[in-house]
């Protein structure tokens, strides 16, 4: 197993609940039907991947490739960029400050979930089969 992997998932999974319930219970009085959308797509997409980072810390005993150490590495970056990003929009939207330009940080997110899952498949198929 890849402890830190492990570590990681589980902290952001457990922080992904965390964000859920403020959304649905404080932002959803304070938020637009589309901001709120957009929160809950970054907690969608935390949970989604902290459930990567666990797999990758578990599978990694089995497939014990630098790979696939480095897409745990992708997925929390991911999760940083992606979600964090998101969040930060719908927040800042309430005081009426706009990302602008630093919106490109979500798609650079999403991108660092893809390079994740394509290290993670790596791995895999890195595997020396031993008979």
């Amino acid at each position: 197993m890849y402890k830190p992997a492990l570590t990681t998932g589980t902290l952001c999974a457990a922080l992904a609940v965390i964000l859920g319930a403020f959304g649905a219970h404080t932002l959803k009085t304070i938020l637009a039907p589309d901001q709120l959308a957009i929160f809950e797509k970054g907690v969608q997409y935390q949970y989604y991947h902290s459930f990567a980072l666990l797999v990758t810390g578990i599978v990694y005993a089995s497939f014990p490739h630098r790979s696939v150490r480095l897409a745990s590495t992708f997925f929390f970056v991911g999760i940083l960029l992606f979600s964090g990003s998101l969040y930060a929009m719908t927040l800042l939207s309430t005081s009426g400050i706009s990302l602008g330009p630093v919106g490109i940080i979500t798609p650079l997110g999403g991108l660092c979930f893809i390079i994740g899952w394509l290290l993670l498949l790596s791995g895999f198929i890195k595997k020396k089969v031993v008979n």
